[in-house]
């Protein structure tokens, strides 16, 4: 065999490889154009899981697949790549959540140590001259080396001859893997995410006697993970989940936009381990950098029960204070039971709930809102919505004796006290006062009779007539 004959191999043979290399290393992309569809499950406290699944075509052997638009809050490590179509064809090699995203700041610093051209333009004659530039410094201000020069700020436009590979313009994540096939195939990643968050809201309308109240609960669901959810299978799991707190991800600024109303039937709910999931009943778009509103519940006419609450203190049965506050504020609140008989029944994840009433001309008014807890079937829901403007309350202690006691123990105190309750309003009210007792505790002499709920407080019940007065007298005594 002649020397230029085995040249010419050789070099064929290096073109072959190359070109087998450049096969390999060729990157495939998979935008949301490919996306078949998305699920997302939205947990409390800044957490989500997202299933997305798109159609790509594999080469057989080794593949580079860059899953672009996926969130900017994922946690690569909870990333799980499945083929669908083909199981059990796929082998996940490496991944690479690219995060680093196309910026100018960003694009001058991966080009420090390298060439640029810069564009300056005649401001008279509007003329365009260009220099080659190597870019010295990036941070906190830019340094260029322009011929035999050095100059600093931005002289002019800089002109870059092309985008680094590990730049991107959207979150990717990049798949080194292996495909026992070559074809089409339906491809499922799933992840979990920070950037996806939802809490409840609950409207309430209460009726002219306060008796009754309309109730609406809406979903707010809050999208700044970096990327849209199109069309999603939406589910929301409320609970209290434990997690290891990962460390703060590393994701882009987000803006909040406008908020988007989505009418929907009430969301289907069920029991999912000792939390509850949520489902919203229809495919919802979730986009990028948005707020929206789909509804949770709908209830008419729910019975509630209205309380004037005096709440006291135990710091004044241990010492003689006298004058204990003139106008009390005495607090307004409303209870309902969550059964299904009362018009709910289902569990209530936690939210605020705002409620309003309609003056005389018909005109829905803000009276309150109070924040409830995860709330199970069957249990009472309590609401402070404020505190009375009519109803108020003076307080005093009327008499105090030690009758035994020394050092740190052993102490006998008894004390009397008067407690007057005004009414301005035009309609007879029942105040409710509790005194928390500190110690074993007996009441002695009392105008009403009290309750004792707990250990430590008794209740009374007092009736309190129209613009008019009522006064809760009693002595107790306490012993440390």
């Amino acid at each position: 065999m002649t020397h230029s004959r085995i040249v010419t191999i050789v070099f064929f043979l290096l073109l072959a490889a190359t070109s087998a290399l450049g096969e390999t290393a060729a990157e495939q992309r998979s935008s949301l154009a490919d996306q078949q569809e998305v699920a997302v499950t939205i947990y409390n406290e800044n957490l989500a899981l997202v299933k997305d699944q798109r159609k790509v075509t594999l080469r057989k052997g080794e593949n580079r697949l860059a899953l672009r638009e996926v969130s900017a809050g994922i946690r690569p490590e909870t990333a799980l790549l499945k083929s669908l179509s083909h199981p059990g064809g796929l082998e996940v090699i490496e991944q690479n959540f690219d995060f680093d995203l196309l910026t100018p700041q960003k694009l001058l610093e991966k080009y420090v140590g390298r060439t640029v051209r810069v564009v300056r333009t005649h401001p008279q004659t509007g003329e365009d001259t260009h220099e080659t530039a190597e870019v010295l410094a990036a941070n906190g201000g830019t340094v260029l080396r322009i011929g035999d020069r050095i100059e600093t700020g931005m002289p002019g436009r800089l002109v870059y001859p092309d985008v680094p590979a590990d730049l991107r313009d959207r979150p990717t994540l990049v798949i080194e893997l292996d495909s026992s096939t070559a074809k089409e195939q339906t491809l499922e990643l799933a992840y979990l995410t920070s950037g996806l968050s939802w809490k409840a809201d609950y409207v309430a309308e209460i009726n002219p006697d306060d008796s009754r109240l309309d109730l609406s609960g809406w979903v707010t669901l809050t999208n700044r993970s970096g990327t849209s959810y199109n069309r999603a299978r939406l589910q929301l799991v409320a609970g209290d989940l434990h997690r290891v707190q990962p460390p703060r991800p590393m994701a882009p600024e987000m803006r909040r936009d406008m908020v988007a109303m989505a009418s929907a039937a009430p969301m289907q709910e069920e029991g999912l381990f000792e939390y509850h999931l949520y489902t919203l009943g229809r495919p919802t778009t979730i986009k990028e950098n948005q707020t929206k509103q789909v509804s949770l519940l709908s209830a008419s006419a729910v019975p509630v029960k209205k309380e004037f609450l005096l709440q006291g203190s135990d710091y004044y049965y241990r010492g003689r204070h006298g004058d204990l506050g003139q106008k009390l504020k005495v607090g307004v609140f409303i209870e309902m039971t969550n059964r299904k008989e009362a018009q709910l029944g289902m569990p209530l994840p936690k939210g605020i709930v705002r409620v309003y009433k309609k003056d005389s001309q018909g005109n829905a008014q803000f009276v309150g809102e109070d924040r409830i807890d995860h709330t199970p079937k069957n249990e009472t829901i309590r609401l402070k919505l404020g505190d009375a403007f009519d109803v108020t309350a003076n307080k005093k202690q009327t008499d105090f004796k030690k009758l035994a006691g020394s050092g740190r123990y052993n102490y006998i105190f008894e004390s009397a006290y008067s407690i007057e309750l005004k009414n301005a309003k035009q309609e007879e009210v029942m105040v409710k006062v509790v005194e928390p007792m500190p110690g074993d505790w007996e009441i002695l002499k009392e105008n009403h009779d009290h309750q004792k709920n707990t250990a430590g407080t008794a209740t009374w019940q007092i009736k309190v007539p129209a613009e008019g007065s009522a006064t809760l007298e009693y002595r107790v005594r306490v012993r440390y």
